[in-house]
């Protein structure tokens, strides 16, 4: 039987628990000299072939100037119309997140990167199909902003896979979903 791709969240934060400014603005994010092997980003690149992001995610990524190319795959949830100038590789969803991830983790290939935003990363929670959380924690508190997930009534145990402190006091966490790990 072939190994279900996993689906991981690799995001970064601030301390008190936001991805973004309410804005959208990173500065407080990417002002800090980011350690050789920028968070261990190069390596996690190479295990995915698959980037899932929302509709705001994707916008914002478009205009920091981002570029959609072959061979990943880029899937945008949305309830929104495909835009007009979207790059033709970037594919756009409006059904359900768990029957498409569902069926998208069966089929070959590599892990499955979900980018964000909070209000995604919660609806691949409530259904159970984020695998791994490998969350970036910047010191520094920004008081308001975008949350790493969006609020909902809903607990969600995490099994501690790793802890690593970076020299400019970044700290990444790696959490496994086990309820899912083990499906």
């Amino acid at each position: 039987m072939p190994k279900r791709r996993k689906v991981i969240v690799n995001i970064g934060t601030s301390a008190d628990g936001f991805i973004a400014r309410p804005d959208g603005d990173l500065e407080w994010l990417t002002s800090r000299p980011a350690p050789k092997g920028f968070y261990g980003m190069g390596a996690f690149v190479k295990s995915i072939d698959t980037k899932v992001l929302g509709r705001k995610t994707y916008e914002a990524s478009v205009r920091l100037g981002a570029k959609f190319e072959p061979p990943t795959r880029y899937i945008v949830f949305s309830r929104e119309a495909r835009p007009v100038d979207a790059p033709l590789g970037v594919e756009f969803v409006s059904e359900p997140v768990g029957p498409f991830m569902s069926r998208l983790g069966e089929q070959p290939g590599k892990d499955i990167w979900l980018m964000g935003g909070g209000g995604l990363i919660s609806s691949f929670l409530d259904e159970g199909a984020i695998d791994e959380l490998v969350i970036t924690v910047a010191p520094v508190f920004i008081g308001d902003g975008i949350p790493l997930i969006a609020r909902r009534r809903r607990q969600v145990p995490l099994e501690l896979l790793s802890v690593q402190q970076f020299e400019n006091g970044v700290v990444q966490l790696h959490y496994q979903v086990p309820s899912v790990a083990g499906r």
